[in-house]
């Protein structure tokens, strides 16, 4: 039986960024990945694969960057931990023993059982699996009518792919009042379906699936609430993900009422020499330190860096004191993205804030022919004035600012500390300097301070 120093069971984001640093840190230790499939995709590139990328193999992600450190990496799938002996086993027989255990499981799709028909021929789910998305993308072509439930990041941006391809008749169900509502303000929340309502997707919101019927076995059509029955012949569930541990629900780990993995502050478990990271990992809110449920691979990436460095012993502090979800998308040309506090969430949270926007051009002047509009709101602390959150639409650039926000609100940056922000212009690639937009929602934000203290 051949003993590793670090075993990483999981072959994503989290899995290759953790085995990656650890090895960076320490490369005489001996370092061992599992993966299930011997090809990963890229998580958030899995909606182009059906129009933009045209298939899977652009969209792939592996651990090259691991190997090329020295890490071995074996395709078979991991069926037994046994954490007093140090052992892991797999579906092959083989059996490998450990130092440090790193659980990077991921998450897996929800299946919506409560929904009649949820497993007929033709009802497909976005795994994040290579072998099943190439499957499903070559099932699809032949697909004329599709529906599509859920609308939040993936099962709208799958919906508007879908839809650019030729003789295809795509509609998206969303029992919210708009899409994307789960990260976004209302305000952001009604921009972006309504860029999706713009494309050839028919967007159904405030509507809930009732049964997805079938013929002899095979989807023909979905009943909603109403009782419109609109005929399809692929159904696509995207309504969400859950923290893959069925693995490691037998050993004693703790698991949160979401089902994912308690860890502390520098993703260890409470056992011993096992650490978990990434979507099987439970995350708490920046904010108000409550339980969260972030999967982004920016997070997992985020905690598998920290979890890198400190798997020997803690050696960089960790400098985020919970997540910070942020998220960008792009709809029919309008790129949009959210981090932190919002209208939405700071009102569920009972978080006071102040809040101001600002619009302009990303470029300058606003008269160029590949200028986008753009804007900005940032949240900030009515109290001292530290930015909370923000959103951004418009242009490309606004995923980019958003990770300027999203460090902002890390470091406590007040929206006073804004105003002297040094900031660098040129007419091809930012707003005008005399107006840039954050310093400008900034200062709306201290207005309104001002306008309460002389009050």
């Amino acid at each position: 039986m051949k003993r590793y120093d670090v075993i990483i069971i999981g072959g994503g984001p989290a899995g290759i960024i953790t085995g990656v640093t650890a090895k960076k840190q320490h490369p005489e230790k001996s370092m061992l990945m599992f993966k299930e499939e011997e090809k990963g995709l890229v998580p958030c590139g899995i909606p182009y694969v059906f129009h933009r990328l045209d298939g899977v193999d652009k969209n792939v992600m592996g651990p090259k960057p691991f190997i090329d450190l020295g890490g071995e990496v074996i395709t078979e799938k991991i069926t037994e931990v046994n954490k007093i002996d140090k052992t892991v086993t797999t579906d092959a027989g083989n059996t490998f023993a450990y130092e440090k255990l790193v659980l990077a499981t991921g998450s897996k799709v929800v299946i919506p059982d409560f929904i009649p028909g949820y497993d007929l021929k033709n009802v497909f789910y976005i795994k994040k699996s290579y072998n099943y998305i190439k499957e499903i993308h070559e099932e699809l072509k032949s697909k004329k009518n599709i529906v599509i439930i859920g609308g939040g990041f993936i099962g709208a941006e799958v919906a508007e792919q879908l839809a650019l391809n030729p003789n295809k008749k795509v509609t998206l169900i969303e029992s919210e009042q708009y899409c994307f509502s789960k990260a976004f303000s209302k305000e952001l929340s009604q921009i972006a379906t309504a860029a999706l309502t713009e494309t050839a997707v028919d967007v159904k919101t405030n509507v809930r699936v009732k049964k997805v019927n079938g013929t002899n076995g095979v989807v023909s059509s979905v009943i909603v609430d109403s009782d419109e029955e609109i005929q399809c012949d692929a159904v696509i569930m995207a309504i969400g993900y859950k923290p893959n541990t069925e693995l490691v629900q037998n050993i004693g780990l703790e698991l949160n009422k979401m089902g994912a993995i308690v860890v502390d502050n520098y993703e260890r478990t409470k056992e011993k020499d096992i650490c978990a990271v990434g979507d099987c990992s439970q995350t708490i809110g920046f904010l108000t330190g409550r339980m969260d449920h972030v999967m982004l691979a920016s997070t997992a990436t985020a905690e598998a860096r920290v979890l890198g460095h400190n798997l020997f012993g803690i050696k960089i502090r960790k400098t985020f004191s919970g997540t910070l979800a942020v998220f960008s998308t792009e709809i029919n040309g309008i790129a949009m993205a959210a981090a932190g506090v919002n209208d939405s969430n700071a009102a569920e949270a009972n978080i006071e804030y102040l809040s101001a926007k600002f619009s302009d051009f990303d470029t300058h002047p606003g008269s160029f022919e590949d200028t986008s509009p753009l804007s900005v709101k940032l949240f900030a602390s009515p109290c001292d004035g530290s930015i909370i959150g923000g959103e951004v639409w418009g242009g490309k650039s606004a995923g980019e600012i958003i990770n300027t926000i999203g460090l902002a609100i890390q470091k406590g940056v007040t929206v006073f500390e804004l105003i002297s922000f040094q900031i660098g212009s040129h007419p091809l690639l930012t707003s005008a300097p005399t107006k840039t937009i954050l310093i400008k929602a900034a200062e709306g934000i201290i207005a309104q301070i001002n306008k309460e203290l002389k009050a």
